[in-house]
């Protein structure tokens, strides 16, 4: 009996160890890809945000997109990461793009320079 509860301690105990550096390979693996990625937050009714996706598939850009206006999870996402790079929400314009981290907001005065902006870092 004792042989069989030691046995399962040490089976136990071996499974922490392999499972838990697994999981934190993972995290980082997650973390670089993140630095890399860009995400887009958008509306499928907003042209600007139809047009920065065109835009960042002719760059062969490749990003992520979410409807702000269907996925109130990524809009709160959204609205986070806006108050965290100090930006102010009342006077915001979509698209809001996140470039590994950095945030870029639509300038409806000049829309080609905010998408040339988009893909700045990526030549």
């Amino acid at each position: 009996m004792r042989g069989f509860i030691l046995l399962l301690a040490v089976v136990f105990g071996f499974s922490q160890t392999v499972f838990s550096q697994v999981k934190h390979a993972n995290e980082t693996v997650l973390d670089a890809s993140k630095a890399t990625l860009v995400i887009v937050y958008g509306s499928d009714t907003c042209h600007y945000c139809m047009d920065t996706k065109a835009f960042l598939r002719d760059k062969k850009v490749p990003f992520v997109y979410y409807d702000v206006d269907v996925n109130l999870d990524k809009q709160k996402e959204m609205i986070l990461k806006l108050q965290n790079a100090g930006i102010p929400l009342d006077a915001i314009v979509l698209p809001i793009v996140d470039l590994g981290g950095t945030i870029k907001v639509n300038d409806v005065a000049n829309f080609e320079d905010f998408l040339n902006r988009l893909t700045e870092n990526k030549k």
